[in-house]
């Protein structure tokens, strides 16, 4: 299909991003790198009356030591994610899951900020942003304000970005001593997971001390596994893990449609949980 008519801004800065977005209404919409709007637009999903491109705003293609975190700019696309000595060096989740993300067509102009803001629960870095203690930067009208991750999500395909806001960028702790792996099943390649796993833990003396688990597809948000991360504090053998594991649907709200049904999901979710964990022994 042909999207609707709309008008086009390419402003060069965020302010002038946020003044369109100002003028335009709550019809406007932002593109990054576009694999998510795009489609919804042929398909008339979506119908803004503007579409702001921020691809001509050269700061926010930027990556950045910023102490203990990193500052990824929102047109940081995934392949710049896999390619970054920063990223590599001190996020190696993010970068592990950013390699299951579709194929190198989208990797190549979609963007890790954008994922975010497009808030899909079915989307593989969501729940590795909740994991990670990511937090959003956002600029209005108002000013710049941040979100952490665990706030940001509100529904299907809704954050808290309001229409007339531009997610700028995004800071994630450095992982230090933390180790994770992003497990998901998907029916084909380069398909949307029906379920996958975001795990971290930290370990001490052989035992998980700390664990984070987040969820992807199980509800209309990514989801923290409260009841498996703390069942996973001292666990120190693949039976504990197992057990931890098979709490991992506890409070989820899966779908149930024709790729698969909740109770399926629900199994995927503890099948992915215990590789994911055991894998960081």
């Amino acid at each position: 299909m042909i999207p609707p008519s709309f008008d086009y801004a390419a402003p060069t800065t965020v302010d002038e991003a946020v003044g369109v977005l100002r003028d335009a209404g709550e019809d406007a919409k932002v593109i990054a790198g576009g694999q998510s709007l795009i489609p919804l637009l042929r398909l008339r999903f979506a119908a803004p009356s503007t579409l702001v491109d921020l691809g001509g705003i050269a700061e926010l293609r930027q990556v950045r030591e910023d102490g203990d975190a990193l500052v990824i700019g929102a047109m940081v696309t995934h392949a710049s994610v896999l390619r970054d000595p920063l990223i590599n060096e001190h996020l190696p989740l993010l970068v592990s899951a950013t390699e299951t993300v579709a194929d190198r067509q989208v990797r190549h102009r979609g963007t890790f900020a954008g994922s975010l803001a497009h808030a899909d629960p079915a989307g593989d870095l969501p729940a590795v942003a909740l994991v990670l203690g990511a937090s959003m930067e956002v600029v209005g009208p108002s000013g710049r304000r941040v979100v952490p991750a665990s706030e940001f999500f509100v529904d299907y395909l809704t954050s808290v970005v309001a229409p007339d806001e531009v997610l700028v960028a995004v800071r994630v702790p450095k992982q230090g001593s933390w180790v994770g792996a992003y497990e998901k099943f998907n029916r084909v390649a380069q398909g949307w997971a029906l379920v996958g796993v975001a795990a971290m833990v930290r370990r001490d003396n052989g035992s998980i001390a700390e664990a984070r688990v987040g969820l992807t597809n199980m509800g209309s948000t990514p989801l923290r596994a409260t009841a498996t991360e703390q069942a996973l504090a001292g666990a120190d053998s693949r039976e504990a893990i197992g057990a931890a594991a098979a709490r991992v649907a506890e409070g989820t709200r899966p779908s149930d449609d024709l790729l698969g049904s909740a109770d399926y999901r629900r199994h995927l979710a503890g099948v992915l949980t215990r590789r994911a964990v055991a894998s960081l022994s």
